[in-house]
Formats: structure tokens, C-alpha cells, sequence
């Protein structure tokens, strides 16, 4: 399948192109933020960013995994991602979050690395899961065998080694017999039936075994390779455009082509990768999947491409303008609790706790006992200090986060 990167009406695109880029920038301006009116070191992390800045970036990373199975059609709680990632789960961890979770240091990899780096070679290889594949699938040259110029004779096995030994032959002879009449032709076979054991052959041989893993799971004429080396000729054609036209082009030749059969969700990171690598967004990893599940899935999935290219512009604008009211709410919380550290010693755990409440978008009194080196007595007692609300609505296994 080819994609046609200039299949678009520039003129109904600009004013959702300047809107995306206008709210984008304000983010990433707000998020690179490091203090208002002079250094204030008490509102900011050991990174230098505010407080509220840096723990709106650890949750959007748990808030893009939810979403990204949203758009599959997987339901993930937040909660349970947060237990998960602290290796603390309350039940047996689903199929689902065994995904988001994938996805979620995916993420993290991705935002910590360098900008250039998801998008080169060595960074598509590692995030496919591709390293050593094939360094698997090429052959092993064997080295010439050294025989020495004297060979000694061989020496006279016991009585037991020699049953052993016939033993095993009679064993390879029953192999070798078995492997004979397996590979005899049926009587008279119909070409349906023919042609359907030479399709099974061919699935189940080992030469025809994709890079990836087993034939039963990931389709063969699939062809991720080609798939993606048709993303990157079109991502090479929008270099010279504007950064969120390119990204949109970017994402909707993603949806159309799919290069990846059981990771689509890379494609939205992928693309924030490219505004980094443009210097667009330099303070975060662009979240566009929260914008994407407002947007309804039928312009989403439509025929025109203008309608699909608008749909991705308005979700990455209402993302953005999400995700500045979500940095107002946490700068007030944390004014809100940093009033409770007055007249407190210099080793309290509560700091502690309030950077930790800021970046988890809810947290147990497992979490906190674990994070704070604290007994769960303890790490109660520092939520009921906070004041801040349990989400749960349960007696056993609670929640507490910012509402």
C-alpha cells in the first residue's frame, strides 16, 4: 500500500494547524518553566523544573498507556497500572495491563532517551524488540575441525556401555523409520486438501519463520519491514513542511499503513518523537492519545483525508489545552500541601510525600511505605496530614490521589 502524503487541502488545514501549534508551544512552554519572579528552590525538583511540572510529566505517562488501549479497545484502570508498575498488584495482572504496562516504559524509554534516538535505526530496533534478531537467523559459520597427526586408539567400552550405545541405535533406526512413513504421500490426496497441507508445511517448516516469532501469531506476508520503510519515505517527504502538518501526515499514514501488527500504539510516540527531534516540544513527550479519545472514531477512520488530518490536529490541541489546566490543578494542590511543612523538621518524610502524591495520579499506603521507606502506619498517618481524598470508595485496598 502507498500512501499519498499530498492528498490534502492546505487552506481547510491551516487554522487547526496554527491552533495545534499554538497550544503546544504554551505547554511546552509552561513545562519548561523552572520558577516565577526568581528561583523559588522550594518549588523545584532536583531537575530544576516546578514541582507540579514534573509530576504532570510522570502521569501522563500512566494516563497515555490507559488511553492508548482505550483507542484498541482495551479497558486498563489507572489504579491498577500503578500497582502494577510498583510490582504491587492487589489481584493476578491481566493480558491488558501486561500491555499498558509495556507500553508505559516504552514511554519512559523513549522521553529518556535523546530526541534523534527513537527514530534512528538503533531506536526502532530496540522498541520493535528486534535486538539479536538477526544475529538468530543467520547461520553460524562452523571453523574447521583440527584433527591431530596422531590419533590414539580407541578404548574398549565396558559391557554397559556397549548395551547403552545399542540401545541408542535401535532408537535412531525407530526415528529414522517413523520420519519415513510421516513423510509418504497420502493415497490419492484432493487439491483442496493438497493444498492445504502444503499451506500447513509451509506455515509450520523453519525457513519460513518470521523474524518476529511464530507464523501462528504474527502473519508472514505481513511484512513490517516494508511497512515501515514506507512510513519513513513518508516522514522523509514531509521534512520540509510545517512540524504539526508532518505530524499529522505522520500519524495518519501510521493508521493507514499499520507497519506493526501487535504494536500500534508506537505510532503516536513515534510522531511526538519527530517534534522533539524539530525542537517543537523540547520539555516533554507530546500526548496526543487523551486528545485522541475525544475525538469521535468515525472522523477518525474517514474516507477524507482532510477530516482525518483535522481530527488529529484538534485532538493534539485539546490534549494540550487538557494538560495546562491538569499543571493549574497540581500547582494548587501542592500550595495547598507545602502550607502543612511549616514549622516541620528537616528529616520528615512529608516533602517526600508530596512530590510522590504529584507524580502518581493515585498512590496506596503500600506505595508510600515502599517509596518512603516508611511503616504503613506511617505512610497513613502522612496521607491523613495531606488531607488528600480517598478515590476507592472501598474499605479494603483504598486509593488516594488529587481531585
Amino acid at each position: 500500500m502507498t500512501y499519498d502524503s499530498a492528498n490534502y487541502s492546505l487552506k481547510e488545514l491551516l487554522r487547526p494547524i496554527v491552533a495545534a501549534e499554538d497550544a503546544l508551544a504554551r505547554l511546552d512552554e509552561r513545562l519548561a518553566r523552572k520558577g516565577d519572579f526568581g528561583e523559588l528552590g522550594g518549588r523545584q525538583s532536583k531537575e530544576g523544573l516546578l514541582r507540579e511540572n514534573e509530576g504532570w510529566i510522570a502521569r501522563s505517562h500512566f494516563m497515555e498507556a490507559c488511553n492508548a488501549l482505550w483507542l484498541a479497545g482495551e479497558l486498563v484502570h489507572v489504579e491498577d497500572l500503578v500497582l502494577h508498575d510498583a510490582r504491587m498488584d492487589i489481584r493476578t495482572p491481566t493480558h491488558e495491563l501486561t500491555r499498558a504496562h509495556a507500553i508505559l516504559r516504552t514511554r519512559r524509554q523513549i522521553a529518556a532517551s535523546p530526541a534523534q534516538w527513537a527514530l534512528s535505526p538503533k531506536g526502532i530496533a530496540s522498541l520493535r524488540g528486534r535486538w539479536g534478531a538477526d544475529a538468530l537467523l543467520a547461520p553460524v559459520p562452523s571453523e574447521p575441525v583440527r584433527r591431530p597427526e596422531l590419533e590414539t586408539a580407541p578404548e574398549a567400552g565396558s559391557e554397559a556401555e556397549n548395551a547403552f550405545e545399542e540401545e541408542l541405535a535401535r532408537l535412531d533406526a525407530l526415528l529414522n523409520r517413523s520420519e519415513r512413513l510421516l513423510n509418504q504421500p497420502a493415497e490419492k490426496p484432493s487439491p483442496e486438501a493438497d493444498s492445504k497441507q502444503q499451506v500447513r508445511r509451509r506455515a509450520s517448516s523453519a525457513g519460513d519463520l518470521t523474524p518476529d516469532g511464530d507464523p501462528l501469531v504474527y502473519d508472514p506476508d505481513w511484512d513490517e519491514d516494508g511497512r515501515m520503510d514506507q512510513w519513513f519515505a513518508v516522514m522523509d517527504r514531509t521534512r520540509d513542511l510545517p512540524p504539526m502538518l508532518a505530524a499529522a501526515l505522520l500519524w495518519d499514514a501510521w493508521e493507514e499503513i499499520e507497519p506493526l501488527q501487535h504494536q500500534h500504539w508506537l505510532g503516536p510516540m513515534l510522531v511526538a518523537s519527530m517534534l522533539r527531534e524539530r525542537l517543537k516540544t523540547r520539555a516533554h513527550l507530546g500526548a496526543f492519545n487523551a486528545g485522541l479519545r475525544a475525538i469521535p472514531r468515525d472522523r477518525r477512520r474517514a474516507r477524507n483525508p482532510n477530516t482525518r488530518l483535522t481530527a488529529f490536529l484538534e485532538a493534539a490541541q485539546t490534549s494540550a489545552m487538557a494538560s495546562l489546566k491538569e499543571i493549574d490543578r497540581l500547582s494548587l494542590a501542592r500550595v495547598q500541601m507545602e502550607r502543612k511543612l511549616k514549622d516541620r523538621r528537616s528529616t520528615s518524610s512529608l516533602p517526600g510525600m508530596i512530590d510522590l502524591i504529584l507524580s502518581r495520579p493515585m498512590v496506596s499506603t503500600s506505595l508510600v511505605a515502599k517509596e518512603l521507606k516508611v511503616s504503613p502506619r506511617g505512610a497513613l498517618n502522612l496521607i491523613t496530614e495531606l488531607g488528600v481524598r480517598e478515590m476507592t470508595g472501598r474499605g479494603r485496598y483504598r486509593a488516594w490521589g488529587i481531585v
